[in-house]
């Protein structure tokens, strides 16, 4: 049972598939300029929540991941962007800048994974997922909103899974 307060939200998922579902709902949610920041060990489900954000955001491309790359862009029909940000090869916020976020931002919306790795780099107003590992098949998620727009993402997000 997911555990609530004004700026927190805590999901246990189940399984891959529950993980998908629930970034699923995020991604039908996001506008350009929202950023969703993922931390976690390696094997937390990051990179199994992004391809729900994407299939909810209704990608029309196959979500991988950009460790060597760094930023892939998803799109949908539309021509809008989905960009997914892997920052863990990233040494610091310095190198985050080089990429130019702020351009992503104002085409699309930003999954950052590793994001702590770059949290100098980063706006204030966003979602941050925060995902452990707590067994096989079993991931914590906390959810964490910081500025205005978040609050709104994260307050649709948690009506669309408990309906409160």
């Amino acid at each position: 049972m997911p555990i609530m307060d004004t700026h927190n939200f805590e999901f246990f998922s189940r399984s891959p598939e529950q993980t998908r579902r629930l970034g699923t709902r995020i991604g039908s949610l996001l506008l350009p300029g929202d950023l969703i920041c993922m931390s976690g060990d390696l094997g937390a489900g990051k990179t199994t929540l992004v391809q729900g954000i994407a299939r909810g955001w209704n990608s029309v491309d196959t979500v991988s991941s950009p460790t060597f790359v760094l930023v892939n862009e998803y799109h949908r029909k539309s021509g809008e962007t989905l960009y997914h940000m892997d920052a863990y090869r990233l040494e610091n916020a310095a190198e985050a800048f080089d990429l130019d976020l702020d351009r992503m931002l104002e085409q699309g919306a930003l999954m950052i994974e590793w994001a702590e790795r770059i949290k100098d780099a980063l706006p204030h107003n966003a979602l941050w997922i925060n995902m452990t590992w707590m067994a096989d098949e079993q991931r914590g998620l906390l959810f964490t909103a910081y500025g205005e727009r978040s609050q709104v993402l994260m307050d649709q997000f948690k009506k669309k899974v408990v309906g409160a």
